[in-house]
């Protein structure tokens, strides 16, 4: 019975994780992550936290969990971090169900995108209210399309993309010049400290399997107030992506990239929005697209 009695409350205990904004119910199995007393004793009714199977390759998870019947948001997730001191992750956590080389995966070109259309639009809109005019960006694990406004070409400095495919970046019209690195074997970036305002990534952050030496080296590439700016939706390659993104939920996955920002150090505390397209009775719903940022400390 005691066992039985530990079982339930170890279950309780990551249900409640699950729909609290300070952290998450992948993270509460980890060392200094552990439910308040008053977490454990409020036993709040858990609705809609059940993560959604995957619907063929698109990865797709539940959007958002309820505590007591209130909604957490994202932008309530990094409000309140509770950080482990130390890194609280190993090395299984980012294996793959197909750990072949990623020049393979990657050698056919994919000149498709891989969020709808309204989702995109959010996007674009965003950096085009965000990003300061003459700003030199980068945006690592880039492809054929960054997503950029237009008139990015012609308001901002160089653009410069770092990804897998040659011929896919070949084909990016937004981008002034363009670098070809497999970041999963080599996450040191070929460029030299404080050159960029500004560093994007694209729906692909679930790939890294070296998030932390990648995200140091954006905070060593970024001027000091330069943003790293990450954009997130609920679609991926299973086969590729890390294990711990496949085991987590939306809110999970925003809780997770504040982590990385955390623990690379040289950021100020990462914020979370959704830009979500507004939902319509009268259109199919869209993808949601979620934007994790941080600026590069001044000092």
């Amino acid at each position: 019975r005691a066992m039985v009695a530990l079982a339930r409350q170890a279950t309780r205990a990551a249900l409640i994780f699950a729909s609290l904004p300070l952290s998450s119910a992948f993270l509460a199995s980890k060392p200094g992550f552990l439910p308040s007393a008053r977490a454990l004793s409020a036993s709040p009714s858990i609705q809609g936290g059940r993560i959604v199977g995957r619907q063929g390759m698109a990865g797709r998870f539940a959007r958002g969990l309820s505590m007591s019947g209130q909604r957490v948001s994202v932008e309530d997730v990094l409000k309140n971090p509770k950080w482990p001191q130390s890194w609280p992750y190993s090395s299984k956590d980012f294996s793959r169900t197909d750990e072949s080389e990623d020049e393979y995966f990657y050698d056919t070109p994919r000149l498709v995108y891989h969020i709808d259309d309204k989702a995109i639009a959010a996007l674009t809109d965003y950096y085009a209210k965000t990003i300061p005019e003459k700003s030199d960006i980068l945006d690592i694990c880039s492809s054929w399309v960054s997503h950029f406004p237009k008139d990015f070409p012609q308001k901002m400095g160089k653009r410069v993309g770092l990804g897998m495919n040659q011929f896919e970046l070949s084909k990016n019209e937004q981008l002034s010049e363009f670098v070809v690195q497999n970041l999963n074997k080599n996450p040191k970036f070929p460029f030299p400290d404080n050159s960029f305002d500004v560093v994007t990534c694209v729906v692909s952050v679930d790939y890294l399997i070296k998030p932390l030496e990648i995200f140091q080296e954006v905070s060593r590439v970024l001027r000091p107030g330069g943003r790293f700016i990450i954009s997130q939706s609920n679609r991926c390659f299973p086969s590729k992506a890390i294990r711990i993104w496949l085991d987590t939920n939306d809110l999970e996955h925003i809780f997770i990239i504040g982590s990385y920002f955390h623990y690379a150090g040289g950021f100020n505390p990462a914020q979370a929005f959704d830009i979500s397209p507004k939902k319509s009775i009268f259109s199919p719903p869209s993808d949601p697209m979620y934007i994790i940022q941080a600026e590069k400390k001044l000092i």
